[in-house]
């Protein structure tokens, strides 16, 4: 599977992955594009990554969740491009036997997706301002803040 997608992502596909008979709760969360963004009106947002580090975190946080939470089988997906408010763009989906694991788990997932995954996003504003933005957190949103440029754009 891959983790990165640049088409829409397919909740149900992912619902369906996770799925199994001997699982009584299946939990889907979805991020979408929102309108706005601290006060001011975004008409959508462009994802960028850097992929094979991307792929790999997100991996590693797959097989790290499944592995903190027995029995929990997961998989998740972020959108790279440009996506319109309304359109999702991050999707993890998990499955357990009971409930509780798999709500632990998405918090747990989620928390490590938003700081550790090299994703950036670049805000288009309805002025047609456009502002890269931090993701999530870690050393990569850092990164931009400090330089306003990602780590792959160089100092050139």
């Amino acid at each position: 599977m891959r983790h990165l997608v640049r088409q829409r992502i397919d909740p149900d596909r992912l619902r369906l992955e996770v799925s199994d008979p001997g699982c009584g709760a299946t939990i889907l969360f979805l991020g979408t594009v929102r309108d706005e963004n601290d006060g001011r009106s975004v008409t959508g947002i462009e994802y960028t990554a850097y992929e094979p580090m991307a792929e790999r975190e997100l991996r590693r946080i797959v097989t790290a969740v499944e592995g903190g939470h027995p029995g929990v089988r997961m998989a998740v997906e972020h959108r790279l491009g440009e996506l319109v408010v309304g359109e999702v763009s991050l999707a993890i989906a998990i499955a357990h036997p009971r409930s509780a694991p798999p709500l632990d788990a998405l918090r747990e997932a989620l928390h490590a997706v938003k700081s550790c995954v090299p994703i950036w996003k670049r805000e288009h504003y309805v002025d047609g301002t456009r502002r890269w933005v931090a993701a999530g957190g870690g050393s990569a949103a850092q990164d931009l803040a400090a330089t306003g440029r990602r780590p792959e754009q160089g100092d050139g």
